[in-house]
């Protein structure tokens, strides 16, 4: 691990970012140019004494999840996050067709929506990233551990993630799940990460084995989806899905149209649910 080179090539990722780059409000004004190291920490989802421990060349060696935990925070591009990997003597994960890497751009896109629900997921439903509003609306999916942040998964297999749907719209789900899943298997069939989340659900959920022998096909394009929210009730939320098709990556929008119970719902939402999840500690 070359702690002197992986602490200023971190100094340098963090001078060259802006609040605005991140989502973040400017706050009061700065001695020096780019994000504090609370900001990055924060972004990043470690302690703000462990960051600080890297940028002095001190701190333990990270771990995989940190390191791609740090490349999401400074908006690394992918050659940059295999860099980050090499310095600590890691290997970088291997680009497969499907990445876990969120481009730049994408995370761009996705910190210029404070006011609506965003996130973004590979097309076999494991989220990436998420802003304030979607760890408002469908719980904070990324302090789960690593193998549990796949939205099929815990459709199937998590009452509570359920719970988050009228029921009378459960079935309707679970069907667009399968048969999304069965559209991105067949498309990929040398990917062993969509054949293992199927053999995984068959032995796990009767009702997504049922469903996968009834051989629907659908990708997930625009629909209408209702949460059942415990803080704010019932939101009828328009989903835009915009697709990044060189990494296999959704980038997943739920607006209000304006004027509605709903969207007075959402605006609610975007105070006491953030408020509930400060508390909380999320």
């Amino acid at each position: 691990m070359n702690r002197a080179e992986l602490a200023d090539f971190l100094r340098r990722g963090r001078a060259r970012l802006t609040p605005s780059d991140v989502g973040l409000t400017p706050g009061s004004r700065r001695r020096t140019p780019g994000l504090r190291r609370e900001e990055v920490a924060q972004l990043a989802g470690m302690s703000v004494d462990y960051y600080i421990r890297l940028e002095q060349s001190r701190g333990p060696r990270p771990s995989r999840q940190m390191l791609t935990a740090l490349g999401r925070a400074l908006r690394l591009s992918a050659d940059e996050r295999d860099h980050l990997f090499h310095l600590v003597g890691e290997e970088p994960p291997r680009r497969e067709t499907a990445s876990r890497h969120v481009p730049p751009g994408l995370m761009l896109v996705l910190d210029r929506l404070h006011d609506t629900p965003a996130q973004v997921v590979t097309d076999c439903g494991e989220v990436l990233a998420q802003n304030a509003m979607a760890r408002a609306l469908t719980h904070d999916v990324l302090s789960r551990p690593p193998g549990e942040r796949n939205l099929l998964r815990l459709y199937f297999l998590d009452p509570e993630a359920r719970a988050l749907f009228p029921e009378e719209d459960r079935q309707e789900h679970a069907r667009a799940h399968v048969a999304s899943l069965r559209a991105v298997a067949t498309a990929r069939p040398d990917d062993p990460e969509p054949a293992a989340l199927v053999a995984e659900l068959r032995s796990s959920s009767e009702e997504f084995a049922r469903l996968w022998d009834e051989h629907e096909v659908a990708l997930r394009h625009r629909a209408t989806k209702r949460f059942q929210h415990p803080l704010v009730g019932l939101l009828d939320l328009d989903c835009e899905v915009l697709l990044s098709h060189e990494h296999h990556q959704m980038l997943v929008i739920h607006t209000a149209r304006p004027g509605t119970q709903t969207h007075e719902r959402l605006q609610l939402l975007r105070v006491v649910g953030l408020q509930d999840m400060s508390a909380s500690g999320l």
